[in-house]
């Protein structure tokens, strides 16, 4: 496995847990399943930084959509480099 590949891997990884973490509070908003809990812990340490900067919109939680975006942007930046 190629370093851009591990590099890909661990961007998409992170990307699915916000993801996951999305979808899951809408299901279980209290945290009470297990699952929801690791996704949780994974998670938070990406989103808190993000959830300090970005204001509330209408009660709207926006820190996972800008991360996701500035995952997006990092992976593609690091793997431009990569390249040469």
């Amino acid at each position: 496995m190629s370093t851009s590949e591990i590099i890909g891997l661990i961007f998409q990884t992170l990307w699915w847990v916000i993801l996951g973490r999305v979808l899951l509070s809408w299901f279980d908003p209290s945290g009470n399943y297990r699952i929801s809990r690791i996704i949780y812990d994974m998670s938070e340490p990406i989103l808190a930084p993000a959830r300090r900067i970005l204001p509330t919109f209408g009660g709207v939680d926006w820190s996972p959509l800008v991360t996701m975006i500035v995952l997006n942007l990092l992976e593609n930046f690091i793997l431009r480099g990569l390249a040469g």
